[in-house]
């Protein structure tokens, strides 16, 4: 099974004063996608510069020419579907077409809260998304929608000409929960995993796979019981979130290790963030660019 290799760029530098030449040096490397957080702020990076992801996401798309584009993921945690919708347009238009939408269900943070509303439920982050999801599935679809929801609704939303991509970019849904897997074998085109948060500080290596293993099959079955092929999604693994987030880039060799069995979970897709000092992120560049540019041929 092959296996591509893309990479997360945070928007906290300037375009001016080092992000442009990050994309396009993503480019340079031959990764398979770049992608960037859609949030308002994250966690240590709270106090520091954050950029928006859809203003961050269409320089990139005209200052590169191959390399996919997309979020990892936005929420409904401070977007509409309407307005997301005629944005994203925009972006598969700039970008010729190269532009894949992470969603997922959002959490707490900084951005459940930062509207001056109360932070949702896990049970109404789940109720939203599952109203959201649809509606923006229709309305990257449809010249002209009219919805009315308990959250969201459309007045005859009109998103002429639409997506440069048919029938509209690809969603890689963001999911490990019951409802939100339904949500990815229905609308997804690629699904999006970080692992299992459980396991972030005192789990193992080994304990990590085995819950990447069952939320793949339970993907499986979130397909068969639809009567859709789990092989037609893509598999995403955002690293950096398992217990061997300390040591994947610490060399070619942790990382093909690392790469390689995943794959045989059935993983199609990893993708590292680009290293940033002094954060939970820090990595040594030149490693990280050989991984970027050897680590897939490696692996055989």
């Amino acid at each position: 099974m092959s296996l591509r290799l893309s990479t997360v760029i945070l928007p906290v530098h300037r375009w001016h004063e080092g992000g442009r030449e990050r994309w396009q040096r993503a480019e340079e490397l031959g990764f398979h996608a770049a992608y960037t957080y859609d949030h308002l702020s994250w966690r240590s990076f709270r106090d520091g510069p954050w950029f928006g992801a859809l203003p961050t996401l269409t320089a990139a798309a005209t200052a590169t020419e191959r390399l996919r584009l997309g979020t990892l993921v936005t929420s409904p945690n401070f977007r509409h579907p309407v307005t997301l919708a005629k944005e994203l347009i925009s972006l598969d238009d700039i970008s010729g077409g190269r532009v894949t939408l992470g969603i997922g269900a959002g959490g707490n943070g900084f951005d459940a809260t930062v509207l001056g509303q109360e932070p949702w439920t896990p049970r109404e982050r789940a109720d939203r998304f599952g109203e959201f999801l649809p509606l923006l599935d229709r309305l990257l679809t449809e010249d002209a929608v009219s919805h009315t929801g308990t959250h969201y609704s459309a007045d005859e939303a009109r998103n002429v000409p639409g997506c440069v991509q048919r029938p509209r970019l690809p969603f890689a849904v963001a999911a490990t929960g019951p409802r939100g897997l339904k949500l990815a074998a229905r609308y997804g085109q690629a699904w999006v995993t970080t692992g299992d948060p459980k396991l972030y500080e005192d789990g193992t290596p080994e304990q990590s796979v085995e819950a990447l293993r069952g939320q793949v099959e339970k993907l499986g079955k979130a397909c068969a019981d639809i009567g859709r092929d789990v092989a037609e999604l893509d598999k995403v693994l955002l690293t950096g979130f398992t217990p061997d987030r300390n040591t994947l880039l610490g060399s070619v060799e942790a990382f093909v290790d690392f790469a390689g069995r995943h794959r045989e979970l059935g993983f199609t897709e990893i993708v590292v963030h680009w290293p940033i000092a002094d954060s939970d992120f820090a990595a040594d560049q030149a490693v990280f660019e050989e991984i970027a540019t050897e680590a897939l041929g490696r692996l055989g």
